[in-house]
């Protein structure tokens, strides 16, 4: 049997307020939030690009066809492109009126200011400074909406912003000319320099960096403020030279550029540190290498040495991947520079011996990024400081060892190697032309460059000339006339491309003196070669050279046995030879040499012949 309570009648009462209190927050709320949501100020976002040049070109693409276009960093090299700021209703009519007008990228969206860094564009403002007021949009594309009423919401949208805003925003007090000139007689001779050097780089001054402000660096800075909004005077006050110097770092953005000092290679010098990170030490090299999207990588150098030890790490240092073949190389007496690029990097190494101490850098940047590559690459010039000691030769002496790792940096590889043989006194060399196709440069032995003096497509023949005249240890004598069908022969080649730094020989038959569909200029072998052997001297057992062993072709789509091989016989390539007038020995001999002695033979004749 229930009692009635005057407690718990109190209790209820007390519960139903407190639930009517809580609807009636939830209530106002959530409207409170909704109001909120379409009083955002947002911004409509593009596009990005990992390039401030081209970032700057996008956007003056934009500016020829609407307005309110504005460019801020994203950091880590990334630049975007944005229409606004608008209120978050504004600016989802905006977003729909270009996107099918086909004015903007169908991928545009929006965001808020807290996605954006420093602003780049316009010049000189600071929309994220502070309170930000929305602009009204102006599209003049409204009609794409497909109603009137949208082109009305957008019309009474300027109306009331323009109700809204009575007064006009404060105004940044600038310098007359007489104070721009005081402040500017304040400037010491390396801060005029500098104001120069920023002129220079913006394409306004082309004259001596001397920190004379003469007539021609007072054009130049008459001619950038009237291609930045400003009073043209021919003096920068104190802001634009603040505007001028932000344009000159604003391709630095997000590269943190730090002096950094390693006290064990005794070495201090600025380092791109928001790109790179220091990761090892294996003498001569302090490395840095990259922690994101940019691949660049950042070497110190420092060893003790005199002369010969300066020679030998710049031969070493051509090895490496991170030193392409294309680019300067300059060797003095105590310094040395080095400099390459390929597809996809650019790297400068500069080394000087000073009192017995080697030291010096290496920048690696990505190719295409030339702006920003050559900035931070004076930053690191200016910057680099010999301090005392040098890296001890034990650092880094636990890596792990590979054969194609110098101090933990790969060793460049070339794109493949083939055999060859030499053919006079000079040094000619005979090898296939698949040995030479598309390379941007041919060594001999890896260590000798040569180029290219004749190619015969047809007989698949390439003969190289040394950039410098060479002693060959020996010279292929061509056999007049062929072989006995079924008598020995061996080829003598590179078969592992290198990788046994000497010829081998490989055994086998003359299986006919012409190919299989009667051409007379090959002989046809029953051997088993490997793919470094093509290019090689085919030799009798005399140690005539009766052919060049051609690769077998890929492109066929007859598979023919494993120990079926061709090679252009020794008539077709004294003809070649004799028509560019270059002479050769021949040989009749019959005589069988010990297969050691052919061997030694042959081992004199043949050339690694690299691609790289």
């Amino acid at each position: 049997m229930m009692t009635n309570s005057p407690k718990l009648g109190v209790f209820y009462k007390m519960l139903r307020a407190l639930l009517s209190l809580f609807l009636t927050v939830f209530i106002f709320s959530s409207a409170a939030f909704a109001q909120s949501s379409r009083n955002d100020v947002v911004w409509v976002q593009l596009e990005a690009q990992p390039s401030l040049t081209v970032a700057g070109e996008r956007i003056r693409g934009y500016a020829d066809r609407m307005q309110d276009i504005n460019g801020f960093s994203l950091g880590g090299g990334w630049y975007a492109i944005a229409l606004g700021p608008y209120l978050r209703e504004d600016a989802e009519s905006v977003l729909q009126v270009y996107r099918s007008e086909g004015l903007i990228p169908i991928d545009s969206y929006l965001t808020t200011s807290g996605t954006y860094r420093n602003q780049f564009w316009p010049v000189g403002a600071n929309l994220l400074g502070g309170a930000t007021t929305p602009t009204a949009p102006n599209t003049d594309t409204a009609s794409a909406l497909g109603s009137e009423t949208a082109s009305q919401q957008i019309t009474e949208s300027d109306e009331t912003i323009a109700e809204v805003i009575t007064e006009p925003e404060p105004q940044i007090i600038d310098e007359t000319v007489s104070q721009a000139r005081a402040s500017e007689a304040q400037l010491s001779r390396e801060e005029r320099m500098k104001l120069q050097e920023w002129l220079k780089w913006a394409g306004y001054y082309d004259a001596a960096i001397d920190g004379a402000f003469g007539r021609g660096t007072r054009g130049s800075m008459g001619a950038w403020q009237r291609n930045n909004g400003f009073d043209e005077t021919g003096v920068l006050t104190t802001l634009q030279r603040q505007t001028l110097r932000d344009q000159y770092f604003a391709v630095l953005e997000g590269m943190n550029l730090q002096r950094v000092t390693d006290l064990d290679a005794g070495v201090e010098m600025i380092v791109p540190m928001g790109v790179v990170a220091k990761t090892a030490t294996d003498y001569p090299f302090v490395q840095f290498d990259a922690t994101g999207d940019i691949a660049a990588k950042v070497l110190m150098i420092s060893q003790a040495g005199d002369q010969t030890t300066l020679f030998g790490l710049y031969d070493i240092m051509q090895t490496l991947e991170v030193v392409p073949l294309e680019g300067e190389r300059s060797r003095r007496n105590s310094s040395f520079l080095l400099t390459g690029a390929n597809a996809n990097i650019v790297s400068h190494t500069e080394v000087t011996l000073q009192d017995g101490q080697i030291k010096g850098f290496t920048l690696v940047w990505p190719a295409g990024d030339e702006e920003r590559r050559t900035r931070i690459l004076g930053e690191m010039q200016s910057s680099f400081s010999r301090l005392s000691g040098v890296l001890d030769p034990a650092a880094g002496s636990n890596a792990r060892q590979e054969i194609d790792l110098i101090s933990g940096l790969q060793v460049r590889s070339p794109k493949l190697s083939r055999s060859g043989f030499f053919i006079d006194a000079s040094g000619h060399v005979i090898t296939t032309v698949e040995a030479v196709a598309s390379c941007e440069q041919i060594t001999l032995e890896e260590d000798y460059p040569a180029e290219i003096a004749v190619v015969d497509d047809a007989l698949g023949v390439a003969i190289l000339r040394p950039a410098k005249t060479l002693a060959p240890m020996g010279i292929a004598s061509l056999r007049l006339g062929a072989p006995r069908i079924k008598s020995e022969v061996a080829v003598s080649g590179y078969s592992y491309e290198g990788a046994l730094g000497a010829p081998t020989m490989t055994f086998g038959q003359l299986a006919d003196i012409k190919g299989l569909a009667g051409e007379q200029e090959l002989t046809r072998l029953a051997l088993a070669p490997q793919a470094g052997d093509a290019g090689g001297p085919v030799l009798d057992t005399a140690g005539a050279v009766f052919g060049m062993l051609l690769p077998r072709d890929a492109a066929n789509a007859q598979q023919l046995p494993g120990d079926v091989n061709f090679a252009v016989n020794s008539d077709a390539i004294r003809a070649l030879l004799q028509q560019e007038g270059i002479q050769v020995s021949t040989s009749q001999a019959e005589t069988a040499l010990a297969p050691e002695d052919l061997t030694t033979m042959a081992g004199g004749m043949t050339v690694l012949v690299s691609c790289w």
